[in-house]
């Protein structure tokens, strides 16, 4: 098979693999929604669907069937594997036809699909399941490529789908998905014969094949042409966007300004619930934000469902110049707060202006998408993963609108339009079937020290719990080797020196620039030196100051500025010693600095306990197994002041205690949960973790 050339989508399909599925045409639709799904030109992330039809035995009758395979509700083609389709009888598909009385009901033939069913292990039917039911070909694509939703949403959308593809594309108005759009698509096909797709109007694209490869090459031509219609005319009557009203700062500039705002963004939008962060700089986003042309465009919002459902009604646009002084995050804070009330009393004008009877109560005012001219994008959401996609789906529209104003007008949806879409209540009760959120959802950790051992325990036990890490370490080979444990959009990582301020303040913008802002510090950082006092050098004192106390310091000072920028409180835990409280021999320099540390954190839980900024202690002892400063002269040390061996340490350590249990990094973590998530009123605290040291009891 010769691969084809295109300029404006990849083409991945490889002949190799497919050969390797045989005639397995549920195999090959699946190969097919993949390589789609993996080109964000062709279709945006959860974007879409796909299906091809097959013959099947009825286990009943035994009869053979046509049986329609489709991607369930809530998946995305470019991961779907088996357990994400549906399979249903066309035939009771067409069927529902008899049971439907009309655009009003449509929503009641929705759990008659259910019914329809052959396959009883399939993921629930997505609202698109009819659409590609009531059409007879064996393989269809139903994409949302930003082209042809470019053409889709221009003022004279079907004039220009003529243009580009003469008689070979049907056209239908804008319409709701749902089971009347499903018998306009066959209206529009038995209108047509002959056509090779459909362009449904500020929606996206129906394309079809008899086998699944010449359904992809079919959407991939059809998108390549509407691309090229584009490219063709972008810029040559009038400038992209009406050309450029400012500049950008410069790259390093533009991050050192979202770093420093993203706390205050994520303030304000947090006024109801807790939201992670993501921002972008992407040069498509920079032409729009910058462009003479943002405020006309922005407030007209997004046009296809898909975008509208995950980056609201629309933006807010920041009145911040890019030069803007954000060194005094309070005063911006003060200076742009009237625009969050302006943006969420719009929001509830809409809402009022366009609720039915049964609409569901009014969600969240505040915006997902904020644009910064000069600077770039934020986008804000219940987890770092549905905020990037957020971004991802909001430069998709800018795409479109670019698209659209290069070949006539963009429009966007109708008011109503996109409320009847926001507040469809199948669309509420697939929010309603969403599992529950983590202890630590919406919450941002920031752990020293977490390269490995009880930093990298405290950061594992913290990420299964909701919270998003961000990991610091001075080693950056095991800060990449920990990073890669973790999913996309869980973790990020950062070099960090926690004696220096400025290294501490790096980390905290890197952290605030990944995931919004920060609301748990765990400063785990450490190392041990165990001497007598005329053993122990002026190094060893300065080093263990340094990396515990002066590094305790610098984490809390920087990390609680952010936390009352964002005003939601927070919590700090220190992971001190229980050698802070016992003394004990060739141990001056450790113990006077683990005894700072706490003393430290009692301080600073009576500066900010108005400020619901928690402070508290976590006091391990003994945790020799996967523990960094047991490795070397700390071990040596200790086995020395004890009269054995390094290799009797655990043991002895674990007969120390009243419980004689080895104490373990994931015991510490537990800990460390516990004051962030149960703990909620605790504050100057102190939890040994220990087996049970009496001599450690504080009272």
């Amino acid at each position: 098979m010769e691969t084809k050339e295109f300029k404006y989508v990849d083409y991945l399909w490889k002949e190799s693999e497919a050969e390797k599925l045989g005639d397995d045409q549920v195999a090959l639709f699946l190969y097919r929604s993949n390589v789609l799904g993996a080109d964000l030109r062709v279709t945006n992330y959860g974007g879409g669907n796909t299906s091809c039809k097959t013959m099947e035995k009825d286990p009943l009758s035994g009869e053979e069937r046509e049986v329609l395979w489709v991607k369930g509700s809530g998946g995305d083609i470019g991961t779907l594997k088996r357990d994400g389709i549906a399979g249903l009888y066309v035939d009771k598909l067409h069927g529902l036809k008899n049971a439907y009385i009309g655009i009003e009901f449509e929503d009641e033939i929705v759990p008659l699909y259910y019914h329809c069913l052959h396959d009883l292990d399939s993921k629930a039917p997505s609202i698109d399941t009819p659409l590609h039911g009531l059409l007879p070909f064996k393989h269809i694509d139903h994409l949302h490529p930003d082209a042809l939703i470019a053409v889709a949403a221009a003022k004279d959308s079907e004039a220009i789908t003529k243009e580009i593809w003469g008689d070979k594309m049907g056209w239908v108005p804008w319409q709701r998905p749902g089971f009347d759009l499903a018998l306009q698509l066959e209206k529009c096909l038995n209108d047509n014969p002959g056509i090779r797709g459909i362009v449904l109007g500020s929606h996206g694209l129906f394309t079809w094949g008899d086998t699944s490869y010449e359904c992809y090459m079919n959407s991939l031509e059809v998108i390549e042409a509407a691309s090229q219609y584009i490219a063709d005319r972008e810029g040559k009557d009038r400038e992209v966007f009406g050309g450029t009203k400012m500049e950008s700062l410069p790259e390093s500039e533009r991050k050192q300004q979202a770093a420093l705002l993203s706390p205050v963004l994520r303030g304000l939008c947090s006024s109801e619930q807790k939201m992670i962060g993501h921002f972008t700089d992407d040069e498509r986003v920079l032409q729009f934000v910058n462009s003479q042309d943002l405020s006309k465009l922005a407030p007209l919002g997004t046009s296809c469902p898909d975008h509208f459902l995950r980056t609201k009604i629309q933006p807010l646009v920041l009145e911040l110049g890019a030069n803007d002084d954000l060194t005094d995050p309070m005063a911006v804070k003060e200076k742009i707060t009237p625009a969050f009330e302006q943006y969420r009393q719009e929001y509830a004008t809409y809402y009022e202006t366009c609720k039915r009877d049964n609409s569901p109560a009014m969600r969240d005012p505040n915006p997902v998408v904020i644009l910064y001219p000069g600077v770039g994008m934020f986008t804000f959401a219940k987890n770092k993963q549905t905020a990037r996609v957020a971004s991802e789906f909001y430069l998709n529209a800018i795409n479109v609108m670019r698209g659209a104003e290069a070949i006539s007008e963009y429009t966007a949806l109708p008011r109503q339009e996109a409320f009847d879409i926001e507040y469809w209540l199948l669309e509420e009760d697939k929010l309603k079937r969403m599992p529950p959120e983590k202890p630590l959802s919406r919450r941002v950790a920031i752990i020293t020290g977490a390269g490995g051992g009880i930093g990298k325990a405290i950061a594992d036990k913290l990420a299964e719990q909701g919270a998003n890490v961000f990991l610091t370490d001075i080693e950056e080979e095991r800060l990449i080797e920990a990073n890669a444990t973790y999913k996309r959009d869980i973790s990020a990582f950062g070099l960090c020196n926690v004696a220096n301020p400025d290294s501490v303040k790096e980390a905290f913008e890197a952290a605030s620039l990944e995931f919004g802002g920060v609301d748990i510090v765990v400063h785990s950082a450490g190392l041990a030196i165990s001497k007598p006092l005329e053993e122990t050098t002026q190094k060893d004192w300065d080093l263990l100051q340094d990396v515990l106390v002066k590094g305790q310091f610098n984490m809390a000072q920087k990390g609680t500025a952010i936390m009352k920028t964002q005003g939601f409180g927070g919590d700090i835990i220190n992971i001190a010693s229980k050698n802070g409280l016992v003394a004990g021999k060739n141990n001056v320099g450790y113990g006077t600095a683990k005894a700072a540390q706490q003393h430290m954190t009692r301080l600073l839980a009576a500066e900010f306990g108005g400020d619901k900024i928690r402070v508290n202690t976590v006091n391990p002892d003994g945790v020799i197994v996967g523990s960094k400063i047991w490795e070397g002269a700390w071990a040596e040390g200790r086995a020395k002041a004890y009269g054995i061996t390094v290799e009797e340490l655990p043991a002895f350590y674990a007969k120390r205690n009243l419980m004689n249990e080895i104490i373990r990094p994931e015991d510490i973590a537990n800990a460390v949960f516990a004051l962030a998530a149960i703990l909620d009123k605790s504050t100057g605290n102190t939890i040994n973790v220990d087996g049970g040291m009496a001599e450690a009891f504080l009272r």
